[in-house]
Order: C-alpha cells, then sequence, then structure tokens
C-alpha cells in the first residue's frame, strides 16, 4: 500500500514537472500561439492508447493460442486503459481544432479512423458486458479484440496514406517537419510520463479483474451448492 501511494506521488510530481516543461520550456508556436500547448496532451494520449490497445492485441492473442485467464485479464484491462486515453485524445482533438482549423470536427481520414477505433474498443467492453459464461467471453472478445486492433496501424498511416486536414507528422517527420528541438524533448518528457501513468492504471486495473474473477468463481461454487 505504501509502495502504492509513494509511486502515485512520484508520477503527480513527474506530471506535474513535464506540465512546466511544456508550457515553460518549449516555445509558443508561430502561427497556433499557446493553443498549440495542447499538443503536448493530445499527442501523447493517442501515442500510449497505441502502446494500450497493442497490450491489449497482444494478450488476446495469448489467449487464443494458451486459453489462460490471466491473458484475459489482461486484455480487458488494457482495452480499458486504451480507451480512456483514446477519449483524452478525441476531446483535446476538437478543442485545438475550432481556433486553428475554424471547425470543431471534420470528417477526414485520421479523424474518422479514430472515432472509428473509439467505438470498436467500446464495442468490446459492451460484447463482455453481454457474456456470462467467463471462457466463451474471453475467447470471443479475444478474436474481437485481435480485429479491433487492425485500425490502429490505419490510424497511425492514415496522414502518409491520405491527404487530410490533419497535419503531417511532426515527431517522426524528419528535418522537415519543423518542429523546434525543445518542442521535441517537451513531448517525449510528457510521453514517457504518460507511459508509466499507463502502467500504473494497467497494474491497478488488471489486480482489479483478478480479483473480480476470483469472485466470480466462488459466487458460481456456492450457486452450485
Amino acid at each position: 500500500m505504501l509502495k502504492t501511494i509513494v509511486t502515485c506521488v512520484l508520477l503527480f510530481v513527474l506530471i506535474a514537472l513535464t506540465a512546466y516543461i511544456a508550457f515553460h520550456y518549449a516555445p509558443i508556436e508561430r502561427t497556433m500561439g499557446i493553443i498549440q500547448k495542447i499538443f503536448y496532451l493530445h499527442l501523447p494520449a493517442a501515442f500510449t492508447s497505441f502502446v494500450a490497445l497493442g497490450v491489449c492485441f497482444f494478450a488476446n492473442l495469448m489467449y487464443v493460442f494458451k486459453r489462460e485467464a490471466k491473458w484475459d485479464w489482461l486484455g480487458v484491462s488494457a482495452a480499458e486503459v486504451g480507451l480512456a486515453f483514446i477519449s483524452v485524445v478525441l476531446v483535446t482533438g476538437p478543442i485545438w481544432a475550432h481556433p486553428v482549423w475554424g471547425i470543431w470536427w471534420t470528417w477526414d481520414a485520421r479523424l474518422t479512423l479514430t472515432f472509428v477505433l473509439w467505438l470498436l474498443y467500446v464495442a468490446y467492453l459492451m460484447l463482455r458486458s453481454m457474456l456470462e459464461e467467463p471462457e466463451k467471453r474471453a475467447l470471443l472478445s479475444a478474436l474481437f479484440g485481435i480485429f479491433a486492433f487492425l485500425d490502429v496501424p490505419l490510424v497511425y498511416f492514415s496522414i502518409r496514406w491520405w491527404r487530410t486536414q490533419h497535419p503531417q507528422p511532426v515527431i517522426l517527420g524528419g528535418a522537415g517537419s519543423g518542429l523546434d528541438p525543445r518542442m521535441r524533448i517537451a513531448y517525449l518528457l510528457v510521453w514517457a510520463v504518460f507511459l508509466a501513468l499507463m502502467v500504473l492504471l494497467l497494474k491497478a486495473r488488471y489486480t482489479l479483474e483478478s480479483a473480480r474473477a476470483d469472485v466470480d468463481e466462488l459466487r458460481r461454487e456456492a450457486e452450485a451448492v
């Protein structure tokens, strides 16, 4: 318990530190002005969601081949954490877009595919809630989760494959991206902290799912008596 508290306090301090770096160390973007600072929340949240959903994808594959409950627990835990970060992306995106583009939303490739990704993982969790039998729930949700993850590379490569309203790559766009080195440093620091937060949330959610499975097993044994 003490270790968890210390970890949470340390993470809070790191979040505050990276927020200071993003607002005071990284320069203000010349064209967009201060609104560009939302970049340091929007983009790290997006990439963190990809990592979390990658963990979900791996866990789903492992469950299909191993049929071990721990992989099902990891899959649903990672899906929920990833969905939380995608939600941050979908909220911060329009807030950033409106002052810059003059519109809250446009159905371009990346925005549409990101929204589809959010819907797919909402459907993943809804599917689990509709199935009572543990093995059937785990297998069907794992198969659906494998399918849902196919949208992640589509989201990532959309701005490379199609002409969209969304900006071209800036982090991996090379020297021509125009990203100030201080912006890159600030972004990477924020992303590192987001990844640490993801791990903390994933660990807590996995522990909860494990305990829930134990309670469900005890309930079924009691009903069978």
